[in-house]
Formats: structure tokens, sequence, C-alpha cells
């Protein structure tokens, strides 16, 4: 009967180790997707990144080595803490503006995932006067405001590039606690809750700046999302991130 016991225990040990290989797998076949999604709607090309927090280690997070995003595969997602050191990168280079997650993962315990993207219709909201603001619902997470990080303004002429520790710091002072932050002339980056939202919001994020400079070109007073509505429509949409989420990975296979 003890050895029976013993068995048993030794099974479900085994079984309870193989379901955790199965999560992690998962987690990282999600973030795999979310690189060739956003690649597929427009919001990254050859350039830009998006990552998640490690969910073994808050202090840990998940990013692809330095490469094209439409080509990431599991095997190119490394891990990294939040001095932006990798823990094992066999020889392969990181992306130059990893600091970017790095500090926003250490500044905002809420967020679980980033993209940083050059989303090409959000970039015009970032170097003139016209705001970015949500017009559609679908985008209410805008409401809470977008302001825009400029580099030139503490650092003078650069590459443009937030590819150190300072700068990134910069970047997520301005960021505060929004979900969306421009950077002119260069991008934007969006956080979530989670990776699913984070991919929503970037890609949401871009439709909404195609709408709002259609808006505006149509002429006239625009009328956009109070942030009361704003707020109430975010909450119904990450309730139902899953649906796009699903149609979105098929897509990108």
């Amino acid at each position: 009967m003890k050895h029976l016991h013993w068995m048993i225990a030794l099974l479900v040990c085994a079984g309870s180790n193989n379901a955790a290989a199965a999560v992690d797998a998962a987690l990282v076949e999600d973030l795999v997707a979310a690189n060739h999604i956003l690649v597929n709607q427009g919001v990254l090309d050859g350039f830009g990144h998006v990552s998640m927090r490690d969910p073994r280690n808050p202090q840990h997070l998940l990013l692809s080595r330095s490469m094209a995003p439409a080509l990431t595969t599991a095997a190119d997602i490394l891990e990294y803490d939040l001095d932006c050191n990798a823990i094992d990168d066999r020889g392969r280079s990181g992306f130059l503006e990893r600091f970017i997650h790095c500090e926003i993962y250490r500044a905002r315990p809420d967020v679980q995932a980033v993209v940083h993207s050059h989303s090409p219709a959000v970039i015009p909201f970032g170097t003139g006067r016209t705001a970015l603001q949500a017009l559609s619902h679908v985008a209410g997470f805008l409401t809470a405001g977008v302001p825009v990080f400029d580099i030139r303004k503490q650092y003078g002429m650069t590459n443009m590039l937030v590819n150190d520790v300072d700068r990134a710091r910069s970047l997520v002072r301005t960021l505060g606690d929004k979900p969306v932050a421009l950077m002119r002339g260069h991008g934007d980056v969006v956080v979530g809750p989670s990776l699913q939202i984070a991919v929503y919001r970037a890609i949401y994020t871009e439709v909404n700046a195609r709408m709002q400079a259609q808006a505006l070109a149509m002429g006239g007073p625009v009328t956009y999302l109070s942030r009361e509505e704003g707020q109430m429509a975010d909450v119904t949409q990450q309730g139902a991130v899953s649906r796009p989420w699903e149609l979105w990975k098929q897509q990108a296979r």
C-alpha cells in the first residue's frame, strides 16, 4: 500500500511538471504569435518589438532576439532581467531599445506586456499640435490621454533611439500611468495588463489614428469619446479581447 501511494505521488508530481512546461510553451507560442499578428496588422514591419513579463518571475521578461518580427520563432525568445541583461543569450544579440521594456516593467507592476512600434498612421500625431484622441469605441483606452515623448527636449540631437537606461526612464516618466505614449518622429509605446490586450491596443491605436486623420480631412469639428465613454468601452473590449485575438492568430498563420 505504501508503495502504491508513493507511485501515485510520483505520477502527480510528474503531471504537474509537464503541465507547467506546457503552460510555458503556450505562453512562448503566444508571444511568437503576437509578433506575427502585429506585422500582419500593419503595426510592425522589419522593426519594432513586443515583450511580456515572465509569469514565473515578475522581475524577468520575455523578448525575442534582435530580428524582424515576422521571422520570430519560439527558439528566438530570450529571457531578460529588469537590468536588461539576457539570462542566456547564447551569443545572440538583443534589440538596442530593449531598455524601453525593462524600465516600463520596473516602473509599472500593472503592466504585463509592452509593444514598441513605428506604427505609420500614429507618427504624424506625435509631430504636431493635433492630439491623438479616441473617436471609436474600440480605442476607448485612448481617452486616458496620449502624452508625447520628445527626445530632443532633454537630449538634444540624437539618433532618436531609446537605447539606454536614462532615455528609457525619461520615456517611462512621459508614459506615466497611461496605456499609450507617442514618440515624436519615431512611433509609440503601448502597454497592457496582458499580452492580448497590449496587442489589441497597439492595433487599435493605429486604426484610430487612420480614422482620426480621415475625420479631420472631412472638415468640421470631430466628436470624440468622452473619458467616461472611453473607460466603459475599454472595460467591455478587454472582456472580449479573446475574439479578435483568435482571429488574428489564424490570419497570421
